[in-house]
């Protein structure tokens, strides 16, 4: 009988993966050195004795003995990430990894949607760039599709924060949004993959750029994008209108249809909460240096805070200090049909239900645009809102009434 393929962890890591732990590893190590050193310091400070030569640190033996452990640390972190960048062709040439593991996937999606914005600045491996996806393979335009594949109706899908754009799909009925619209409809699903750890204005840009790719390139006629997105891929998809309409980009004269899904237009009460376990964390000199951990969240989830969309919106500023919402307006495109889906966990409205329950991450006037700031708020027509009762956010992905009500809007 043939070997079975054993299902552990192994199975889905590539040579690649290994580089981008180690360093990880090896900057997390450091971090809770410096955390440690930290509050060591904090408690010295308090009976009189005097501090190391930057904040936070400690003198003496004490402090000889954290530049070790660090020395030591970023030795070997970096002994190891030159000996695995030597040996990864070789490696690569072994690797027997599926090329589209869906257990891999997940994990790179919520690693990037957490720490995604450091992952790119240390240029970790593990870091997701943008891309669109064609038939579950990334669009290459030196070999694009046939043109008998595809038609010139496009439905983009962009997923939301820490999640990749296999989650349309629900794996237990197989129901997606993108199958069935391009079945009754005649839409040629094109996905979006991105690193949800940016801010999502970086993200905005990028999207942006790939569909100037994508209208120039198209192997058939373009005369329709349809966006539909999820959660921050809303944000990312006002962004990128919004940035292509300034920079006089062509792709934005096919836009027809913009659908959002749960998107946060006015942000999410849990990244608030967040906030304020930072302002806490720091109050007090012991408790200052586990303020760290909160930092480590990304960019992407800040953002998430009041909804950001612009570069503007957090330029200049400290994302983890406690500020008022100074976003600029950025109104719904002129032009475009825009459509919203909001979810609530109730079975019926109320201001409980709608302010704080929602879909259980974002509240229904958020998801619907509505803003107690006249010029803040997102003008949906009346029949262009949905509520979706009895739904969680998740299930906006692949909810078949959902579909129903997508299908109404769009034929």
């Amino acid at each position: 009988m043939p070997k079975r393929t054993p299902k552990g962890l192994l199975q889905h890591v590539r040579p690649s993966d290994l580089r981008g732990a180690v360093q990880l590893l090896t900057q997390a190590t450091l971090g809770i050195s410096r955390m440690a050193e930290g509050v060591h310091q904090a408690v010295w400070r308090t009976l009189g004795a005097p501090g190391g030569e930057q904040p936070g640190t400690t003198r003496g033996i004490t402090g000889l003995v954290y530049k070790s452990i660090n020395g030591v640390t970023q030795g070997v972190g970096s002994g190891l990430d030159l000996a695995l960048s030597r040996l990864l062709p070789l490696l690569t040439a072994t690797d027997t990894a599926p090329p589209d593991s869906l257990q891999r996937d997940a994990m790179l999606a919520a690693l990037n949607g957490v720490l995604g914005d450091h992952l790119a600045a240390s240029h970790n491996p593990l870091a997701t760039p943008m891309t669109l996806r064609y038939r579950g393979q990334p669009l290459d335009w030196q070999h694009p599709p046939a043109r008998t594949a595809v038609t010139g109706k496009v439905l983009l899908l962009i997923h939301g924060l820490c999640m990749f754009e296999r989650q349309w799909q629900d794996t237990r009925t197989g129901h997606d949004h993108g199958t069935a619209l391009a079945a009754a409809l005649g839409y040629t699903p094109v996905y979006v993959r991105y690193n949800s750890g940016l801010h999502t204005s970086q993200n905005a840009q990028d999207l942006s750029a790939q569909l100037e790719a994508l209208f120039t390139h198209w192997p058939a006629p373009l005369e329709d994008i349809t966006v539909l997105a999820h959660s921050m891929g809303g944000l990312v998809a006002r962004g990128a209108v919004h940035l292509a309409r300034q920079t006089n980009q062509q792709w934005p004269s096919v836009l027809k249809n913009l659908v959002f899904l749960g998107t946060p237009h006015h942000g999410a009460p849990l990244e608030r909460a967040g906030n304020w376990v930072d302002v806490v964390l720091a109050s007090t000199p012991y408790t200052a240096p586990f303020a760290k951990l909160g930092h480590l969240r990304s960019a992407g989830i800040t953002d998430l805070r009041y909804g950001h969309v612009l570069d503007a919106d957090w330029r200049g500023h400290n994302r983890f200090h406690r500020q008022p919402d100074t976003r600029q307006p950025v109104p719904l495109p002129e032009g475009v049909a825009c459509y919203a889906v909001a979810a609530t966990l109730a079975s019926k409205r109320s201001t409980v239900a709608d302010r704080l329950v929602g879909d259980g991450l974002v509240p229904l006037h958020s998801a619907l645009g509505q803003h107690d700031e006249p010029r803040r708020t997102l003008v949906f027509a009346k029949d262009a809102q949905h509520i979706a009762y009895r739904t969680s956010h998740l299930q906006l992905l692949s909810s078949p009434a959902v579909t129903k009500q997508l299908l109404h809007w769009l034929a």
